[in-house]
């Protein structure tokens, strides 16, 4: 399928045919491709967990409401944004970062240009990631919005705001996953009506831990599980061209 086929393709998928299976190392690769989708400041806060087994499928379904989605899909994903790994991730793009730089750019700027890696991963991520019961974020926003008076400046940086960061660029995974799965001949549907709580005590996530969404696979059962035509709202209506 061309690009416009496979997004044709995919739908949400509620329902599927239990009898047919999905290989399992097809689901891990869609989800290797997956962490090629853009990032805020390619920090890469996610996590995957992929559930295969019957009896952990059953307990996270139960977390999820039970939704034939979950009831009756081969496996499921569950996504997972870990803003409390900031500084591992930040250590891991910045040492990738020096050894990028000293291998492709001119050497003339290569001492420059790591410096500002440092700044940007050493000191930037970890002040912009760091959370203290919102004090800090109140911090930053006052700052921000000082430093904007006198020049152009980001202002979502509160607490509230990097949350929300984090999980736009965890979406962007998930749909770059779920276009994979189409590309498969694979099904999907995203779930976010479910018990969080119950999830993370399921998958022993730590308290840093927040799930994103969940993504439940499979093959569909004929039409029952797609409720139709998709619905869009008029194209006209959201295109602003200026």
């Amino acid at each position: 399928m061309n690009l416009k086929e496979i997004l044709n393709y995919r739908r949400s998928v509620r329902v599927y045919d239990k009898e047919k299976q999905i290989d399992p190392e097809k689901v891990k690769h869609c989800l290797e491709l997956a962490t090629l989708a853009p990032n805020s400041s390619d920090m890469q806060l996610w996590e995957f967990y992929h559930i295969t087994q019957p009896e952990m499928l059953a307990k996270v379904s139960r977390a999820c409401l039970d939704q034939k989605a979950t009831s009756t899909a081969a496996q499921v994903v569950v996504f997972v944004v870990r803003r409390d790994a900031y500084r591992k991730r930040a250590r891991f793009v910045l040492e990738f970062e020096r050894e990028n730089i000293r291998r492709y750019s001119p050497k003339e700027r290569q001492k420059k240009r790591i410096k500002d890696r440092e700044l940007y991963y050493g000191t930037l991520m970890p002040f912009v990631y760091t959370r203290f019961f919102g004090i800090l974020g109140l911090f930053r926003k006052l700052l921000a919005n000082v430093i904007s008076i006198f020049r152009p400046m980001m202002l979502e940086v509160s607490e509230n705001d990097i949350r929300v960061v984090a999980h736009k660029s965890y979406a962007l995974a998930a749909q770059t996953f779920m276009i994979a799965m189409a590309n498969e001949g694979y099904d999907t549907c995203p779930l976010e009506g479910l018990d969080s709580r119950r999830l993370k005590k399921v998958l022993k996530l730590p308290h840093g831990a927040e799930i994103n969404m969940v993504i439940s696979c499979g093959i569909r059962d004929g039409n029952k599980g797609i409720w139709g035509e998709r619905c869009r709202v008029p194209f006209d209506e959201v295109y602003h061209k200026i």
